[in-house]
């Protein structure tokens, strides 16, 4: 207590020119109107700065629960696409349990691998979630790969970077089909093979999955055609393909449920095992 009095002592010219400065401005604030009006639209562009930081602080460490949102919501609008030329109508969001034939289930990658000829990946979704072996799995780009093992929580995917993948897919604007594999030489492309010299092919075409299969519906990207060779051998052409995806950097990922695929699986294992 008895440094604060000497303090106030020691400065008592300061603290009355201070106090008389406050005074005088405050006097001269309430009697004119310009100077009023100055002073709160300096406060006010103070605060807005300071609100304005806080907000950026506060959208930065609400990322995550954003783009959460946004994938969820994303997988909405591809089951609603995915299924509408099987309705009359587009299926109102309410409406689609039950009533689609293909589902998409939201999940996260959580383990990628793309430096091996035989790659991976690991999602964070399983069984529990209705995940399982040979389905779809796609990103906002284009394809990534097909489901292969599940346990309850997580499942691995076999990656369309292995050199075990195969994967029906077809030129966009001319409809010729075929196989999409892995060269394991560059991360950033996959090669679309036995399609025939027939095709009119030129680099730029864009490729897409076949549809050919109840592991992806048609017409999903996949990449474009970078590069043109010709098999002698077989006189098919091999097509060097850039992916949409930028496989090296996967997070929230889509698989695609065909309800129909046990029912179309049985009956072509049917048939098969009937002509052997």
């Amino acid at each position: 207590m008895q440094q604060i009095i000497n303090f106030i002592f020691k400065n008592s010219n300061r603290l009355l020119f201070l106090l008389l400065f406050i005074t005088a401005m405050i006097l001269v604030i309430k009697s004119h109107s310009y100077h009023r009006s100055q002073i709160v639209n300096s406060a006010n562009i103070v605060s807005g700065n300071v609100f304005e930081k806080i907000n950026e602080v506060k959208t930065y460490f609400s990322l995550k629960d954003q783009n959460d949102k946004l994938a969820a919501e994303n997988a909405i609008l591809r089951k609603l696409v995915f299924n509408k030329k099987d309705s009359t109508s587009v299926l109102k969001k309410d409406s689609l349990k039950g009533n689609a034939k293909i589902d998409v289930i939201q999940t996260r990658v959580i383990n990628n691998t793309y430096n091996t000829s035989e790659n991976y990946l690991t999602i964070n979704s399983g069984t529990l979630k209705g995940i399982k072996p040979d389905m779809g799995v796609i990103s906002s780009q284009g394809i990534v790969g097909i489901v292969e093992k599940t346990s309850a929580n997580y499942a691995t995917v076999l990656s369309v970077l292995n050199v075990k993948s195969q994967i029906n897919a077809k030129i966009k604007k001319s409809n010729h089909f075929g196989s999409l594999i892995w060269n394991a030489k560059n991360a950033g492309y996959v090669q679309l093979i036995d399609i025939p010299r027939l095709a009119s092919v030129k680099k730029g075409d864009t490729v897409v999955t076949g549809g050919r299969s109840t592991i992806f519906p048609e017409n999903i990207p996949v990449g474009i055609i970078d590069k043109i060779f010709i098999d002698k051998k077989n006189n098919y052409y091999t097509l060097n393909v850039r992916l949409f995806n930028d496989m090296t950097n996967l997070n929230h990922v889509y698989v695609i449920t065909n309800k129909d695929s046990d029912e179309i699986n049985a009956l072509e294992k049917a048939t098969k095992k009937t002509n052997e």
